[in-house]
């Protein structure tokens, strides 16, 4: 008999094609597309998109020959997506509403529904791949890259665990972005030629200030900029010891406590929680050769802090912290002991280049110092740690 998978048809060619890949290898497919979204505020596309996204899904399916549905999880999505993100900007961080949604909706209130409909496994059309083990007598299941690392899409995956893992199914994790379009239009697929959907996960692409302001209230307040500044006089680069003071790593960590007097007012703002560190628009500011960079926001304040050129030393970091209950571990067989340090490669952000980084796991949380500064570190952010192409673990970014 053969093995139901309900797959998340968004009206996309990457879950088009891997509606197929599971069709071709003998499963039982069914197609279900979710609406998770239906406020417009702020959108910088049609009001009606989620509806093309729905008529592309369905012309799939009937093209596969698929049983299709449509269910609508806006509710949780909204309290566990997007209420959290207001929540993170009004507290001036960066939140990556993407890797929640992975987390609490596509592989878990959308897995609800898919075993409503009698599928034993779900399937979506990440680029990334998922290996099976056996580490102690236990299964054990790993998440890795893609073989496009062009789209590898595993850090958006970061915070799965185990349970999630077990019935997951990535169908085109081993093929690469030209390779999905080609077979799309071999196929005759509708969606073949579509354009990959931008900005926030199921809501679109908005204009952050304005769809923020749904929540968060805008306030002027002052744009300072700090023109020099001396950073991380202990190591700048290279690694730290593997037997490093905690009093070494709390100073390569904390973020540099700017004050209004360290530079001059060159414009205002509507709010510090509209802006993160290492954005260059919004600002509208003239009168420099280079561009402006936001390297801190005070929310309490109000203040924006900037400096100018690529080359700004506050723009980079030397290493982060992520606090214990913060931390999450997808292979937790390899979680780390309190006194424990690592070597892993990190990113932290989606397409960032894996950065050679050692991990310090204290009593508080997990120090990360990196090999050399990173740019645009910003608490909220999603700090992934892997070895190799595997997934080991991901935290929010504390501080």
């Amino acid at each position: 008999m053969k093995k139901r998978v309900v797959i998340g048809l968004s009206g996309g060619v990457d879950s088009s094609v891997a509606a197929w890949v599971l069709k071709d290898q003998g499963y039982d497919v069914t197609g279900l597309f979710m609406r998770n979204w239906h406020d417009t505020t702020g959108l910088l596309q049609s009001d009606c998109h989620w509806e093309d996204d729905l008529m592309f899904a369905e012309m799939v399916a009937k093209k596969l020959n698929i049983p299709f549905h449509q269910v609508d999880l806006s509710v949780p999505y909204r309290k566990r997506v997007v209420d959290y993100m207001f929540a993170e900007y009004e507290k001036g961080r960066t939140p990556n509403p993407d890797v929640l949604c992975n987390r609490e909706i596509k592989f878990d209130s959308f897995a609800e529904e898919a075993k409503k409909l009698g599928g034993e496994f779900v399937a979506t059309g990440h680029y990334c791949r998922k290996e099976e083990i056996i580490s102690g007598n236990e299964t054990v299941y790993r998440l890795l890259s893609g073989k496009d690392s062009n789209k590898d899409q595993s850090y958006f995956l970061c915070q799965v665990n185990q349970e999630q893992l077990s019935t997951a199914l990535f169908p085109i994790g081993d093929l690469t972005k030209p390779e999905v379009r080609k077979i799309a239009a071999k196929l005759g697929l509708a969606t073949a030629q579509r354009k990959d959907s931008q900005g926030i996960c199921f809501v679109g692409k908005v204009d952050l200030p304005t769809f923020l302001q749904q929540k968060l209230q805008a306030k002027k307040g002052n744009i300072v900029e700090i023109k020099e500044i001396k950073l991380y006089p202990e190591v700048n680069v290279g690694l730290p010891e593997k037997d490093a003071t905690e009093e070494l790593l709390l100073s390569m960590t904390e973020p540099f406590k700017y004050e209004p007097s360290f530079g001059k007012i060159i414009g205002t703002h509507n709010g510090a929680h509209f802006f993160t560190i290492g954005q260059r628009k919004g600002m509208n500011v003239g009168g420099h050769k280079e561009p402006l960079f936001v390297i801190s926001t005070d929310v309490e304040q109000n203040i924006v802090y900037v400096g100018e050129g690529h080359a700004h030393p506050g723009l980079n970091r030397k290493g982060l912290f992520i606090r214990k209950d913060e931390t999450h571990w997808i292979r937790r067989d390899l979680m780390m002991k309190e006194g424990e340090s690592r070597d892993y490669l990190v990113r932290i952000r989606y397409r960032q280049i894996l950065q050679k980084a050692r991990l310090f796991c204290m009593n508080k949380g997990i120090y990360i110092i990196f090999d050399q500064p990173q740019r645009g570190v910003a608490p909220g952010q999603f700090a992934t740690w892997y070895r190799e192409d595997e997934v080991i673990g991901s935290g929010v970014i504390d501080k």
